[in-house]
């Protein structure tokens, strides 16, 4: 998968992603020229992602300055060493990931209920037991904070997708690396292999 246009189907399995990954890195041009990508905790929700930090800082300051942005976000699953696949060659050494990526503009959030909802969904990424109260705009504990912090949602102009899981790899290849991550056993070893049965469903497993 990686295109700027999906299926309803596939903007689902996007969003899943985006709920389980907490952590991205935001593009943003700078005044020397440089771009400046920052990495920071990010909440999806809305169609739109969500930043947060003080009302100060270069951060704010290059976004008040142009609100044209990039954000991208990615999760590696496994590491594909060359000999899976090749005895003597470097060459097939690969990793496996879903990365998503986005352009789109940045605009500040005032409405204190979008905040409450916001940072709503960055507690149930960060502390997802729960173990605090509900983040309610109208609690007065909570409305001063919500005031207090500087919400940015980045609403997206254009999606790029890329899930890489050996969709272009041979079936013989294929079957030598999953035999190789099966053997392996590391945590995220056969979650990938799910995922290479999912998007490889033409090949035989």
């Amino acid at each position: 998968m990686r295109r700027k246009e999906f299926t309803v189907a596939e903007l689902e399995e996007i969003e899943q992603f985006l709920s389980e990954v907490s952590f991205g890195f935001l593009g943003m041009n700078s005044e020397d020229g440089f771009p400046r990508v920052v990495p920071l905790n990010f909440a999806y929700g809305n169609g739109v992602f969500y930043i947060h930090g003080s009302r100060a800082g270069e951060k704010m300051e290059r976004m008040k300055e142009d609100n044209r942005v990039t954000f991208s976000a990615a999760k590696e699953y496994a590491l594909i060493p060359s000999y899976f696949t090749d005895e003597h060659m470097a060459c097939p050494a690969t990793s496996f990931f879903k990365s998503i990526t986005v352009r789109g503009h940045a605009e500040h959030v005032v409405d204190l209920e979008e905040k409450a909802s916001a940072f709503s969904i960055f507690m149930g990424k960060l502390q997802p037991e729960g173990g605090y109260d509900t983040i309610d705009a109208n609690d007065s504990r909570y409305a001063s904070r919500l005031k207090g912090v500087a919400l940015i949602k980045i609403v997206p102009e254009e999606w790029t997708a890329k899930f890489k899981f050996g969709q272009n790899v041979k079936d013989q290849e294929r079957q030598q690396i999953i035999d190789g991550l099966q053997q392996r056993g590391l945590d995220d070893d056969l979650t990938t292999i799910e995922m290479m049965r999912k998007y490889c469903p033409h090949h035989s497993a």
